[in-house]
C-alpha cells in the first residue's frame, strides 16, 4: 500500500511532528511518500491514498491548491475531501458555523477592495480592543491587535487599508485571555478525540505558534470543550453529507466568562502534536489504512 503525505517544497528542516505518523504507517506495512502538492511530475494516481499534511504554502495560492485537491481526489483516495478543503481554506466557514449555532468570536467581514473605519466598528460593537486577520491565512500572518484609545488605532487603520488592496479581512474583538490562558487545541480522528494540547504564547504576545516562541503542553479537555469539539466535527459531516472526517483539529479560546468558543477549525493541514500523544499517530494511521482498503 502506497500512502502519500502531501507537503510543500520549502518544508522547514525542524518540522518533525509527523514522524510518529510515518513510523506508524510503515509499521502497518505501508510505503510512505512525501509528494510536493504542486509538483506536476509526481504521479498521484500511483498512490493508494493521499493525506494532506504539511502543505504550508497554499495560502498564497489558494485557488491552485483547491484545484489540485479536486484533481487529486479524482485519481486516488484523498483526505480530507476536496469540497471540505475548499470550504475550510477560507475563514468564511466560521460565519457558517456561527450561523449554525456554534459559539465563536464576533466578526466583521470586509471584502477585498472595500474600505472600513475601524474607529466606527469598535464604537458600534463597544469593543475596547480589536484584532485584524485575513480570510485566507495561517501562522498569524497579517494579523494586528490594536486599542480604541491610543495610537495603535491609527496604525491598524493604515494596516487594514493596505491589506484590503490585496485581500479580504476580518475584524474581531481582541480576547486578552489568550495572553494568560493560551489556545486549546483538540485533535480528533474519525470523530473521536485522541488528545489535546494547550498552546501558550510568550508573555505579552497573542501568537500561539512555536514560530514565535510559544510553548505547547498536553492537557485534558473538560466536558464543555470536548462536547463542543465533537459537535463542530459532527456539524461539518452533516453539512457535507459524509461520514465523520478522517481528521480534524478544533482550536478554542475563552470568552470573558471563561466559556469555550471556536477560534479556528483546522481540517486541511493541522499540526497534530503527535509528540505529546504518539498513540494518536497510530490511531490516524489505522483509520487511514482502513479507509484505503
Amino acid at each position: 500500500m502506497h500512502i502519500g503525505l502531501a507537503t510543500c517544497s520549502k518544508l522547514p528542516d525542524w518540522e518533525v511532528d509527523d514522524r510518529p505518523l510515518e513510523d506508524a504507517l510503515r509499521a502497518a506495512g505501508a510505503t510512505v511518500h512525501h509528494p510536493v502538492w504542486d509538483d506536476e511530475r509526481f504521479d498521484f494516481e500511483a498512490l493508494d491514498a493521499c493525506l494532506i499534511r504539511t502543505t504550508w504554502d497554499y495560502e498564497h495560492r489558494r485557488d491552485a491548491f483547491v484545484s489540485w485537491s479536486m484533481r487529486t481526489a479524482s485519481r486516488t483516495r484523498f483526505f480530507n475531501p476536496p469540497d471540505v478543503i475548499a470550504w475550510n481554506t477560507h475563514k468564511s466557514y466560521l460565519r457558517d458555523l456561527h450561523e449554525a449555532g456554534i459559539p465563536s468570536i464576533p466578526t466583521v467581514w470586509i471584502d477585498r477592495g472595500d474600505s472600513v473605519d475601524l474607529d466606527a466598528v469598535l464604537s458600534e460593537h463597544a469593543w475596547e480592543r480589536g484584532f485584524l486577520k485575513p480570510v485566507v491565512g495561517s501562522t498569524a500572518r497579517a494579523t494586528f491587535r490594536f486599542n480604541a484609545c491610543d495610537s495603535t488605532l491609527d496604525a491598524a487603520q493604515r494596516f487594514i487599508d493596505e491589506r484590503l488592496d490585496r485581500e479580504a479581512m476580518m475584524i474581531q474583538p481582541y480576547l486578552e485571555r489568550v495572553e494568560r490562558h493560551g489556545e486549546e487545541s483538540i485533535m480528533l480522528v474519525d470523530g473521536d478525540i485522541t488528545h489535546a494540547v494547550r498552546k501558550t504564547p510568550v508573555p505579552g504576545d497573542y501568537r500561539v505558534q512555536d514560530d514565535f516562541g510559544a510553548t505547547d503542553a498536553p492537557m485534558e479537555p473538560g466536558a464543555a470543550e470536548s462536547d463542543l469539539a465533537r459537535r463542530i466535527m459532527a456539524m461539518v459531516a452533516d453539512r457535507f453529507g459524509i461520514p465523520p472526517l478522517l481528521y480534524g483539529r478544533v482550536d478554542l479560546l475563552r470568552d470573558a466568562d471563561g466559556a469555550p468558543m471556536l477560534n479556528e477549525l483546522e481540517l486541511v493541514e493541522p499540526s497534530f502534536f503527535f509528540r505529546h500523544e504518539p498513540c494518536a499517530a497510530e490511531r490516524l494511521a489505522t483509520a487511514l489504512i482502513e479507509r484505503t482498503r
